[in-house]
C-alpha cells in the first residue's frame, strides 16, 4: 500500500494520465482503432500548403530556426487577415514561400539567442493581432 499525502498521490496519477492523452491524440485512429497512415487532418482548412521541406527536416539542435520561420509565418498570416478583413483558408494558411524568403533575408544565420528573442518580438505581435484576427475568422466560420 503506497503511504503518503492522498492529494500528492492523485495529483501524480492525474499528471501521469494528462502526459499520455497528448501522443495518444496525435495519431489518427479508425473506429476500429487502428492506427492509419493517412494524412493529418485539421478542424479546419484541410488543404494547407506544406511547410517548407527544411523546417520538416532540421536538425534538432536547430529546432530554433523552424519556430522561427512558423511564427514568422503566422504572424505575416495574421496581418493580413486583419488588414483585409478576410479569413478565407488562402488568407490563413498562404503559401510559405514568403514568409521563407523574409526568414532566409532577415533570421536564417542569427545565432540562437536573437532567434530566440525574434520569436518572442513575432509572438507578441501576434498576440496583439489576436482578437482581431479571432473577430473576423469567427465571423466567417475559420476560428
Amino acid at each position: 500500500m503506497m503511504k503518503g499525502n492522498p492529494m500528492r498521490v492523485l495529483v501524480l496519477a492525474a499528471a501521469v494520465c494528462a502526459a499520455a492523452f497528448p501522443a495518444i491524440g496525435q495519431t489518427p485512429v479508425t473506429n476500429d482503432l487502428t492506427p492509419t497512415l493517412e494524412p493529418q487532418r485539421y478542424r479546419i482548412c484541410n488543404d494547407r500548403p506544406e511547410r517548407p521541406a527544411w523546417v520538416e527536416n532540421v536538425p534538432p539542435r536547430e529546432a530554433y530556426k523552424a519556430l522561427t520561420v512558423m511564427a514568422l509565418y503566422e504572424l505575416r498570416s495574421w496581418e493580413t487577415i486583419v488588414a483585409n478583413g478576410d479569413c478565407s483558408c488562402e488568407t490563413r494558411f498562404p503559401d510559405w514561400s514568403v514568409a521563407d524568403a523574409e526568414y532566409t533575408e532577415r533570421f536564417a544565420d542569427l545565432p540562437q539567442a536573437e532567434h530566440t528573442q525574434t520569436q518572442r518580438v513575432l509572438r507578441r505581435q501576434a498576440n496583439d493581432l489576436r482578437h482581431a484576427v479571432q473577430t473576423v475568422c469567427e465571423a466567417q466560420g475559420n476560428w
